[in-house]
C-alpha cells in the first residue's frame, strides 16, 4: 500500500511538473490610456530553458521598444536532494493605437521539443482626456500611479479637484425584498498621490441586518477605469446587508479626510530645471463624501408556508443524528443543517417534532458562512439535544423548511428524510430499588411539561355591544341611579309616616275602625249562612257599636243616641245617614229579645248594616279620604256582592298593555343583526379549528367593522393573528381585549405568552406600590361588574342610613351609621374602578409598534434629527404628543423620542 502511494506521489508531481510549462504567462495592465506606454511582459518557468520564442504586437498596439530577454536560475538542496527552477521572460514596450478592449496576440515557444503557448489577455484602452504625461516607464500599474500629480488637476494653489478623488458606495441590487441579501462596496477613485487617512465615518445602515465582510488593514490600490478615465481605485469595506423593513430605503453617505500630497512651486523660475529642484510638495485634507444610495424593500408575497423559517434565496436541508443506538436517559442531539446560498445568518430554526417521551433542551446555533462571497451563501446548523427515557425504536419525521426563491417568485419547502432512533433499555437506578423493596422496571418520575402554547380561542358566543360603550355614565346607569335615589328618598318619608302614624293611638284606632267592622261583618255572614239568629244580632250589634267607637274616638258609656248624630253631624255625615244608623241599632237590640224574624229579615239587617258603615266612612273622609271611602266601599262589594265582582273584573281589562308596531320592527331588525354577527363568529371558530387562521382572523374583523366588540372576540383574533405568525397585530388585539376587560385570563396568558417572541427586552419602572396595588384590585373584574358591585353597595348604604334615620334604639341608629359608611366607601371604590377602567379603554396613550424596525428620533423631523435606538416590531409604548405624522412615544424605561405615525398602532 505505501509503495503504490509512493507511485502514485511521483506520477502527480511529474504531472504537475510538466502542466507548469505547458503555457506562457502574462503579465500587463488591464487597463491603459490611449496614449499611454506601458510594459508586457512574458514569463516561461521550469527546469528547462525555452527556444523559438515568437510573439507580434498586432495591429492595435505600436511597439516602441523590445524585445528584452531576461533570465534567472535558482537552485535548492533539500535533504541532499538537489533541484533546480529556470525563469525567462521577454519584455516588450508597447503604446496603443486606438481606443477600446483588445487582445494580445498569441506568444509561441518551445521546451523541451514541445511547443507551448500563452492564454488570452485583454487590455482596455481609454482616452483619459488624451493626456500625454501617463506614460509609465515600467509596466505592471498594479499600485498607485507616481505621476499621477502631474495631471490631477491641482492648481497652484494646492486645491484638489473632485473628479480626482471621490469616493463611491455600490449595491449589486437596488429593487430587493425583504431579507434577500444585498451587497455594498465602499470604493476610493483617485488620480492624486495619497500620504493618509484620518477621521473615516462608515454608513450606520439603518433598517438593515449588516455584516462587514471585508475590511482590509492595508488598503491596496489597482488601476480601473471610470466615466473613461483611468483612476487608482481600493476597496474600503464590502457589507452584506439584509432588509428588516419594507419601503424606499436610503444608505447614508460614507465620509473619509484624504491626506493628498500637491507639488506647489516657489515662484521663482530662473531655468528649465528649477521646477525639478525647486518645487515644493504640500499635504493637502481633502474630504471626500459618496452620495446616498437608495434601495427599494418590497414585502414577502402573501400565502407563506407554516414551516416559512425567513429563508429568502435558495437553500437546502439535511438532517443527522450523532448517534443512532443509544440507551434510555442517555443525550444524543439530531443536527439539522440550512445549507445555500442567501440570509443564511439570519434563518430561523426549524421546527422539529420529537417522539412525546423525549426531553429536548435549548438549540444550538452554528453558523459558517463564506465571507469571501460576501456572507450570502454558507450553512446554519442547529443541534437539539434529547434525552430518551423510555426504550424502543423511535422516528423523528422529516423536517419541512420553506424559504422565498427570489429567482422564481414563489416560497420553495425542502425537507428531511426520516431518522430512525433505537434506544436500549438503560439500567434502573438503584435508590428506586431500595426505595420500592422490589425491583422496578423502571424510573419513575414527575410529569413534565412538553411545550407551551396559547390557550385556545372561546367558542362561546359572546355578548357583543357597540364600540365605546359602558355601563358606567350610559343614561340607563343615571336613570337607575336617580330611581334609588329617589326611591330612598320616598321610603324614608313613608317610614317616617308611619312611624308617627304609629305613634298616634287615637288615630290608629280611627284607621283599624273599619277593618275591625269587616272582620266582624265576616263573621256576622258566617251566622247568617248557618242561621244562627241569636249570634248573628249580637256579632252585628258589636260590629255597629265597635266601628262607631272607634271611627269616633268614643266610650261606651258616651255612646248615647244623641251623641252619635250630633258627632255624626259633626264628622259631615248626614242626617238621614245617622238617623239610619242609630235606627239599625234598635232594630238588632230588638231582635235580640225578640223571637226569630226569618232569614230574610236578617239578609235585610246586615246588608244595611254594610251600606251604613260604608256610607259613613267615606262621609267622614273629606278630599282624598274619599277616595279612599269609596276603595273601601268597592273592596266591600268585592268582598260581599257578586255584581261588583263582575265589574271589577269588566273594568281590570282597562290595564291590558298592547305593544305598539314599531317596537316590534325594531326587535325584528335587531334579532336580524345579531344573527348576522353570531353567523360570523360561528363561521371563524370553525375555520379556526380547521386551522384556516387567515380565514378565520378576516371572518372575525369583518364583526369588528359592524362596530361591535366584546372582550373574547378580540383575544380570538389576537389567537389568529398569534398562529400566523403576526406577532405584532397579535399583542395588538390581546392589548385590545384587556383593555375591554382587565380581568380576562385567557388574553392576559396568551399575551404573556406572546410577548416571549418580542425582540425588544425593555425594563420597566416600578410602579409606586399602593398604585399596583390599586391596579390589581381594579383588574379582578371588568366595567360593568364593578358596576353592578357599586349598585349593590349603594342599596346597602342607603338601607343602613335608613336604619340611622329611622332606628328605633341607639345601638340600631349606631350599626347602620358605621354599616352605611362602610358600604358607600366600598360603593364609591367599585364605581371609581369602574371609571378607571373605562376611561383607560377609551383612551389612545399606548400603541405597539407594527414596523419591524423603527428608528427613534431625536425631533420629528427625518433630516435634522439624530438616532436616539432603535425599537422593534411588537414593542408597547406609551404616545406624549402627535406633531405632522409624527409621534412622540416614550417606553418602559423612561426614554422618549419620536417615531413615524406608520410605525405604531394606537391600541
Amino acid at each position: 500500500m505505501r509503495r503504490l502511494l509512493y507511485v502514485t506521489a511521483l506520477l502527480l508531481a511529474a504531472v504537475l511538473r510538466m502542466s507548469a510549462q505547458d503555457i506562457i504567462r502574462v503579465e500587463a495592465p488591464e487597463v491603459v490610456a490611449a496614449d499611454e506606454q506601458f510594459n508586457v511582459t512574458f514569463v516561461i518557468e521550469g527546469e528547462k530553458s525555452p527556444s523559438d520564442f515568437s510573439w507580434s504586437q498586432g495591429d492595435s498596439f505600436q511597439l516602441v521598444w523590445g524585445p528584452q530577454k531576461g533570465s534567472s536560475t535558482s537552485i535548492q538542496i533539500i535533504n541532499g536532494k538537489r533541484s533546480s527552477s529556470r525563469q525567462t521572460t521577454f519584455t516588450y514596450i508597447l503604446m496603443p493605437t486606438g481606443t477600446g478592449t483588445f487582445s494580445l496576440p498569441e506568444a509561441t515557444a518551445k521546451v523541451g521539443g514541445t511547443k507551448i503557448s500563452s492564454q488570452p489577455f485583454s487590455i482596455q484602452v481609454v482616452s483619459d482626456g488624451a493626456s500625454s504625461s501617463r506614460q509609465q516607464s515600467s509596466g505592471g500599474g498594479s499600485g498607485p500611479d507616481k505621476s499621477s500629480s502631474s495631471s490631477s488637476g491641482t492648481s497652484s494653489a494646492g486645491t484638489v479637484s473632485d473628479d480626482d478623488i471621490f469616493l463611491k458606495l455600490s449595491v449589486n441590487r437596488s429593487q430587493v425584498v425583504i431579507g434577500e441579501p444585498v451587497t455594498a462596496t465602499l470604493k476610493l477613485y483617485q488620480r492624486v498621490n495619497i500620504a493618509g487617512f484620518e477621521n473615516a465615518r462608515f454608513p450606520s445602515f439603518n433598517g438593515f441586518w449588516s455584516q462587514e465582510t471585508y475590511a482590509p488593514t492595508n488598503i491596496e490600490f489597482k488601476r480601473e477605469s471610470f466615466d473613461d478615465k483611468i483612476y487608482n481605485t481600493a476597496v474600503l469595506r464590502t457589507y452584506t446587508l439584509i432588509p428588516q423593513q419594507t419601503g424606499t430605503m436610503t444608505i447614508e453617505p460614507a465620509e473619509l479626510v484624504c491626506l493628498v500630497n500637491v507639488r506647489v512651486g516657489n515662484g521663482i523660475s530662473n531655468s528649465i530645471f528649477d521646477s525639478f529642484f525647486q518645487d515644493e510638495y504640500r499635504t493637502v485634507r481633502k474630504k471626500v463624501k459618496s452620495s446616498p444610495v437608495s434601495i427599494k424593500v418590497n414585502q414577502l408575497p402573501s400565502g407563506q408556508p407554516a414551516s416559512f423559517g425567513g429563508g429568502v434565496g435558495s437553500f437546502g436541508i439535511s438532517a443527522r443524528l450523532t448517534s443512532d443506538e443509544i440507551n434510555a436517559h442517555d443525550a444524543a442531539s439530531l443536527i439539522i443543517t440550512v445549507s445555500g446560498r442567501g440570509n443564511v445568518t439570519l434563518l430561523e430554526e426549524p421546527k422539529v417534532d420529537f417522539p412525546p417521551d423525549f426531553e429536548v433542551y435549548d438549540t444550538k446555533t452554528t453558523v459558517s458562512a463564506d465571507k469571501s462571497n460576501g456572507a450570502v451563501s454558507g450553512s446554519k446548523s442547529f443541534e437539539y439535544p434529547f434525552i430518551p427515557r423510555s426504550p424502543g425504536e423511535f422516528t423523528i419525521g422529516p423536517v419541512e423548511y420553506s424559504y422565498y426563491d427570489v429567482n422564481s417568485g414563489k416560497y420553495v419547502t425542502v425537507s428531511t428524510q426520516p431518522v430512525t432512533i433505537k434506544v436500549a433499555r438503560g439500567k434502573v437506578s438503584e435508590s428506586a430499588t431500595v426505595a420500592s423493596g422490589t425491583p422496578s422496571g423502571v424510573e419513575r418520575r414527575d410529569v413534565k411539561s412538553l411545550g407551551n402554547d396559547i390557550r385556545f380561542i372561546s367558542t362561546k358566543r359572546p355578548a357583543f355591544k357597540e364600540s365605546g360603550s359602558f355601563f358606567a355614565g350610559s343614561p340607563l346607569f343615571f336613570v337607575i341611579l336617580v330611581l334609588l335615589l329617589s326611591g330612598s328618598a320616598l321610603l324614608w318619608l313613608a317610614l317616617r309616616k308611619m312611624a308617627a302614624m304609629k305613634a298616634d293611638v287615637a288615630g290608629s284606632r280611627n284607621r283599624k275602625a273599619t277593618k275591625m267592622a269587616l272582620g266582624r261583618l265576616k263573621v256576622a255572614d258566617e251566622y247568617l249562612g248557618r242561621n244562627l239568629y241569636t249570634a248573628f244580632y249580637e256579632e252585628l250589634h258589636k260590629a255597629l257599636l265597635g266601628f262607631i267607637s272607634d271611627k269616633l274616638n268614643m266610650d261606651m258609656s258616651e255612646m248615647s243616641k244623641e251623641n252619635i248624630i250630633s258627632t255624626l253631624r259633626e264628622g259631615g255625615v248626614s242626617e238621614s245617614q245617622a238617623k239610619s244608623f242609630t235606627d239599625l241599632l234598635d232594630a238588632c237590640e230588638f231582635a235580640r229579645y225578640s223571637p226569630d224574624a226569618g232569614n230574610q229579615a236578617m239578609r235585610a239587617h246586615f246588608d244595611s248594616a254594610v251600606e251604613a258603615i260604608s256610607g259613613i266612612d267615606s262621609s267622614l273622609k273629606v278630599d282624598r279620604k274619599k277616595t279612599k271611602g269609596a276603595g273601601l266601599a268597592v273592596g266591600l262589594f268585592l268582598l260581599f256582592g257578586s255584581s261588583f265582582m263582575a265589574d271589577a273584573q269588566s273594568d281590570s281589562s282597562v290595564f291590558s298593555i298592547v305593544p305598539e308596531p314599531a317596537d316590534s320592527a325594531i326587535a325584528a331588525v335587531s334579532e336580524i343583526d345579531t344573527e348576522d354577527v353570531d353567523a360570523l363568529w360561528d363561521a371563524g371558530v370553525q375555520a379556526y379549528s380547521d386551522g384556516r387562521f387567515s380565514d378565520a382572523a378576516q371572518l372575525w374583523q369583518g364583526i369588528v367593522e359592524t362596530g361591535m366588540t366584546s372582550p373574547e372576540l378580540y383575544c380570538n383574533l389576537g389567537d389568529a393573528y398569534f398562529k400566523e405568525g403576526n406577532y405584532p397585530q397579535a399583542i395588538l388585539y390581546y392589548e385590545r381585549s384587556l383593555k375591554l376587560d382587565p380581568s380576562y385570563s385567557d388574553a392576559r396568558y396568551n399575551l404573556a405568552f406572546c410577548e416571549n417572541f418580542v425582540q425588544d427586552k425593555i425594563e420597566s419602572v416600578p410602579e409606586f406600590i399602593l398604585k399596583s396595588l390599586a391596579r390589581k384590585i381594579c383588574y379582578l373584574m371588568g366595567s360593568n361588574s364593578w358596576v353592578t358591585l357599586f349598585f349593590v353597595f349603594l342599596v346597602i348604604a342607603l338601607a343602613m342610613f335608613l336604619l340611622f334615620l329611622l332606628g328605633s334604639t341607639a345601638s340600631r341608629r349606631r350599626l347602620g351609621f358605621f354599616s352605611g359608611v362602610v358600604a358607600l366607601v366600598l360603593s364609591v371604590s367599585a364605581l371609581s374602578f369602574s371609571l378607571w377602567q373605562k376611561s383607560d379603554c377609551l383612551s389612545a396613550d399606548t400603541a405597539i409598534v407594527m414596523s419591524p424596525v423603527s428608528s427613534v428620533k431625536s425631533s420629528p423631523s427625518s433630516t435634522s434629527s439624530k438616532d436616539l435606538f432603535v425599537i422593534h416590531e411588537g414593542t408597547k409604548v406609551n404616545i406624549i404628543d402627535q406633531v405632522n405624522g409624527w409621534y412622540n412615544i416614550s417606553l418602559a424605561d423612561g426614554r422618549q423620542g419620536w417615531v413615524r405615525k406608520n410605525d405604531i398602532e394606537v391600541i
